[in-house]
């Protein structure tokens, strides 16, 4: 059996995308919100069954991928997070870069060659790499106009991605996958008349306008905090918002605060723009948390840990 593993953000969904379009195959799918990266817990296997993980991080995976290399299961890793030190095994294979500027779409994009290169793009622009994005694009002799619905794409299928649960979401990112998976693409998907996008795109800049009315509640040159209010939308563009308050303030460090359904804060950090770094070591400093060094996140911090948070944050960033 083929079990696919994917995270439900842009990046994961678009990995995918660009893996089953050139090489297509009847799978189980595992995925969840963005913040669900500990998907290998829920992977059952058999001998010889073939699992692809994508857009996780293997440091947080580690004892499932163990358990599941000892069951006989092949694996296929691709990732930019956190990864701490790979397993050597005859049936792993990974594809694992944790620099700031790439994601698991690039990586992607790099194994096949570019063969389907602008879903590729659409996923550097969700997470937020839009050097990288507009680079890669370059390759593709793109209008100004296509360049911006893909843009558009990558922060939508981004923002999707974010909630507590997936009942936060628009739609599930499994269903979102199964959908997006049969445009080659991503154009041919937003011209579709019986398409997700227009839902998308309509709850994306209802949802923005409602943040961009957020005050910071504390803020230095180095660091700005924001708190959103306990409302499904709020948690829906918390990733989203954090990137557009990184771009328009670039040599800031942000924080954004959010309720979860655990009865806490879920976090999201974006590090400076102009030094890529630390957001990883930041949050993984607190136990549910993780990431990349420019992008990273707290599921669930306690209360009356939020003190503590922002010590921390204002630290590193000083």
């Amino acid at each position: 059996m083929q079990i696919d593993v994917f995270n439900g953000d842009a990046d994961g969904i678009c990995a995918l995308v660009q893996l089953r379009l050139a090489k297509p195959m009847q799978a189980k799918l595992i995925t969840g919100v963005k913040r669900n990266i500990q998907l290998l817990d829920q992977v059952e296997v058999k001998p010889n069954d073939k699992i692809t993980v994508l857009d996780i991080s293997l440091k947080k995976n580690r004892m499932a991928l163990d358990r599941i290399l000892k069951q006989g299961a092949t694996v296929f890793y691709v990732d930019h997070h956190e990864a701490g030190e790979i397993p050597q095994h005859a049936k792993l294979k990974t594809i694992i870069n944790t620099a700031a500027n790439t994601c698991t779409s690039l990586l992607m994009d790099q194994y096949l060659e570019g063969k389907f290169r602008p879903w590729a793009v659409t996923a550097a622009f969700g997470d937020n790499l839009i050097d990288g994005a507009e680079q890669l694009a370059q390759q593709l002799s793109l209008s100004a106009s296509q360049l911006d619905q893909l843009r558009e794409l990558g922060i939508c299928l981004n923002y999707n991605g974010c909630g507590s649960t997936v009942s936060d979401l628009h739609f599930s990112p499994d269903v979102l996958y199964q959908e997006l998976v049969s445009y080659t693409s991503p154009f041919d998907y937003m011209t579709a008349n019986d398409s997700s996008y227009q839902k998308l795109v309509a709850g994306y800049f209802e949802d923005i306008l409602l943040a961009q009315t957020i005050k910071e509640e504390y803020c230095t040159p180095a660091i700005a905090v924001y708190r959103l209010p306990d409302e499904a939308w709020a948690r829906r563009i918390s990733g989203v918002f954090s990137n557009e308050l990184a771009n328009k303030t670039p040599r800031r460090a942000h924080a954004i605060i959010s309720y979860n359904s655990d009865g806490g804060y879920q976090i999201s950090v974006r590090a400076p723009l102009v030094n890529k770094a630390g957001a990883d070591e930041l949050c993984s400093s607190f136990a549910s948390g993780g990431g990349r060094k420019s992008a990273a996140g707290i599921n669930h911090l306690p209360y009356d840990e939020l003190p503590l948070f922002i010590s921390e944050f204002e630290k590193k960033y000083p």
